[in-house]
């Protein structure tokens, strides 16, 4: 054994007297730190696992929209919604399962997914989309009211346009010109600097429809 100094000799029992206070805490947070990287590594796993499985779903619901199959599509993105909702192929298969059931006249099955959407979709931009559709599938129900309510305030400036000329729309088949105009002043000038085609063309029916509200009083 290699001899100490007086030095390194108490060195030593310094050591060996903090290990006996800490070693079993030290131990105990290595184990600690060691599960937790595992279970890092399980929640990675799990969320890749989910992610696959609502990929697959989400193929089954894109496969029935080319088909055109609203039965098909519906079902699969009710199981899409119901075991995966926490991803966003959810909030992807509620919005395309919605326009095939609208499509195929179904109404009150594309209000379903909508609905969820607009409450529950993990992207902010889809929620404000899925209540726009909403609005939408409310206005051809004639369920004017409720239409309403969903246009009232628009989630963002990026949708304040669109909102109020769905709103000037519900106004004009509730008998509110009045109203109706202000709506379409509103998306007409939250447009007035726009550059791209899509809101440029959007400003201009929203015009035509304001210019066409004023006629008609």
């Amino acid at each position: 054994m290699a001899a100490f100094d007086l030095e390194e000799q108490e060195q030593i029992s310094q050591i060996k007297g903090w290990w006996e206070q800490y070693g079993k805490l030290v131990t105990a947070l290595a184990v600690v730190a060691a599960l937790a990287s595992v279970g890092w590594q399980g929640l990675n796993w799990y969320r890749g696992k989910q992610g696959s499985e609502a990929s697959v779903l989400y193929d089954a619901v894109q496969r029935a929209a080319v088909e055109r199959n609203a039965q098909k599509a519906r079902e699969a993105a009710g199981a899409l919604i119901e075991k995966y909702s926490g991803t966003a192929y959810a909030d992807m298969a509620a919005l395309l399962s919605a326009k095939v059931q609208s499509e195929a006249g179904d109404l009150k099955n594309a209000r379903v997914p909508l609905a969820w959407a607009a409450e529950k979709a993990n992207d902010p931009a889809l929620r404000g989309l899925a209540r726009l559709r909403l609005a939408t599938v409310m206005l051809d129900e004639k369920a004017y009211d409720e239409a309403l309510a969903q246009v009232q305030t628009p989630p963002d400036e990026s949708f304040a346009a669109r909102y109020a000329d769905l709103k000037g729309d519900i106004l004009v088949a509730q008998g509110k010109p009045a109203e109706a105009r202000v709506a379409y002043t509103a998306a007409v000038e939250a447009l007035a600097t726009a550059t791209k085609p899509e809101a440029v063309t959007l400003r201009e029916i929203a015009q035509a429809k304001l210019d066409a509200v004023g006629d008609a009083q």
